[in-house]
């Protein structure tokens, strides 16, 4: 189910927009850099492209490939070079399942050699003290690349800020432990790799981007699905401490709130897994079983660790609590006031669950209920109710939305009061016009097209003048709070920071506006439930 449903929220959020990516950060030479911008990193001297007011510098390597003896290993630093390197070409894809069905969300070529970052500046000179915004993207911790034509940053930086996208590791090869793998790290831990390349990103950010006129005290990390999970990692890690001063979430839950499908696993559950995907592959059987895993495809891995997931969920293995990269599970940490003090921006789409909803009988609806909320199953029956089975996808739909990413969000930032932070929250509400993918509504994902101004990359139909005012609001909301911390600036509707009395909300559709209640009665369920 996990393959199927993945590929369609992918696919549906890139309608006829195929694209195919040619590889790295190009040869170490000289090309063009008599006519481009020639920026001196800590690792070298790169060269970019120019257009329409936007420096472009694509497949920058942020770190050693991850291959060989550094497969499951933290990032490790950039070999140096001497020579101009050209930067105009993407980096490839980390390895991932080939599971786009439609062909519409090919990420190009992958490889394990993946720890390319991108950057789009609108700067003239290096040291101009730009904002910085740097994106994770999402596709449930094992698939999607920071070259995805919906992700490019130009349309955005023309707004006044420096922004950058990164690939890391995915699937088993960003995520998966292994008591051999623990026993090796100086730290004791395993798994994680993926949210470690993060770190890495976030610290090269901090080294570099003055190169690119941005402010490295200014950072924004933004993201969406398991690119809002993981800024939610990030916020609470304490080897993130410092690194971003704000963060933007869209549709990033909560694994354990609300839809608790999934778990934070504990560093010794991820291990077992590991010891599992070990055993399937026979590597535990060798002399040496990790030199064994480390000489393993990674089409084999994917394969292998592909029916790793739990019940309902397209997530097949997620960051650990490794006593490391993680101290606790996030939502103890927020619950608790332990996240880092930065402003927050966060919400979620209207119709989350459309996405991910296989087809369930009424019957299955109710055995899911139990499954998922016990004692609580009939209370939530109430709140959601599907008399009839064609009522039964539109209430999980909610169960989905409601209970799961927007209890998430809220209860983010109601928790940012714990440390005196701002926290401004909205729910997208623009459906799409496309008759093709009109029963989705406001589905997942579908507000990053807004977010970035690529309303045109994506085709598709029945995009007008009201999509391109929200999409102009959103960008000037985004990039205001990357600037200061607060949406609020000239030309949109004012946006209330987040108050607990009134969970005040902003309404981003064909009309903005302030609503308040931001789904209370889903909300107090959720809480009673995490309370019991």
């Amino acid at each position: 189910m996990g393959k199927r449903i993945t590929a369609l929220a992918l696919s549906l959020l890139l309608l006829a927009a195929a694209c195919t990516f040619a590889v790295g950060c190009g040869e170490k030479t000289q090309t063009e850099a008599s006519t481009m911008e020639v920026p001196q990193l800590a690792s070298g001297p790169i060269s970019g492209a120019f257009e329409d007011g936007v420096w472009s510098y694509l497949g920058i390597p942020y770190a050693a490939p991850p291959v060989g003896e550094l497969r499951w290993k933290e990032p490790q630093p950039v070999e140096p070079w001497k020579e101009v390197r050209a930067c105009t070409e993407y980096g490839p894809a980390c390895p991932q399942p080939s599971d786009d069905w439609t062909g519409m969300m090919d990420v190009g070529s992958t490889s394990e050699d993946c720890l390319y970052l991108n950057v789009w500046t609108p700067a003239e000179s290096p040291g101009q003290g730009l904002p910085v915004m740097v994106w994770i993207h999402g596709g449930a911790f094992k698939s999607g690349a920071g070259s995805l034509p919906i992700y490019e940053g130009s349309n955005l930086a023309r707004k006044g800020v420096v922004v950058v996208t990164i690939n890391y590791r995915l699937g088993a090869l960003g995520l998966m432990a292994h008591p051999l793998l623990s026993a090796e790290s100086p730290h004791g831990v395993s798994g994680n790799y993926g949210l470690l390349d993060q770190v890495a990103a976030l610290r090269w950010v901090r080294e570099n981007i003055d190169a690119f006129g941005g402010d490295p005290g200014n950072v924004t990390v933004f993201g969406e699905s398991a690119g809002g999970m993981s800024i939610l990692d990030l916020m609470v890690s304490p080897l993130a401490e410092g690194l971003f001063h704000r963060a933007i979430v869209e549709s990033g839950p909560l694994l354990e709130l609300g839809l608790s499908v999934n778990k934070t696993p504990t560093l010794r559950e991820q291990e077992e897994i590991g010891e599992d995907i070990s055993e399937k592959l026979g590597c535990d059987e060798a002399e040496d079983e990790l030199a064994a895993l480390r000489e393993v495809s990674p089409d084999k891995l994917i394969e292998a660790s592909s029916s790793q997931n739990e019940f309902f969920s397209p997530i097949n293995l997620s960051p650990n609590v490794d006593g490391y990269f993680l101290t606790e599970p996030p939502v103890e940490a927020f619950a608790a006031g332990r996240q880092h003090a930065v402003p927050l921006l966060t919400g979620i789409n209207a119709n989350e669950g459309t996405v991910f909803i296989p087809d369930v009988t009424l019957q299955q609806y109710r055995l899911m209920a139990g499954y998922l909320y016990g004692d609580h199953a009939d209370e939530v029956m109430s709140l959601f109710p599907a008399a009839t089975e064609d009522e039964v996808k539109p209430a999980l739909d909610k169960v989905i939305t409601q209970m799961g990413f927007a209890s998430s969000a809220r209860f983010t930032a109601e928790c940012m009061e714990k440390v005196g932070m701002p926290a401004y929250l909205y729910l997208f509400t623009r459906a799409t016009r496309d008759e093709r993918a009109q029963a989705l509504g406001s589905f997942h994902g579908l507000e990053i097209m807004y977010v970035f101004g690529n309303l045109d990359k994506v085709e598709l139909r029945g995009v007008d003048d009201e999509d391109r005012a929200l999409s102009e609001a959103m960008m000037s909301y985004w990039t205001a709070f990357a600037r200061g911390g607060d949406p609020n600036g000239p030309g949109a509707p004012s946006w209330p920071a987040y108050e607990s009395a009134s969970a005040s909300y902003q309404e981003l559709g064909t009309e903005i506006k302030t609503a308040t209640g931001f789904f209370q009665q889903a909300y107090d369920l959720v809480m009673k439930i995490k309370g019991t």
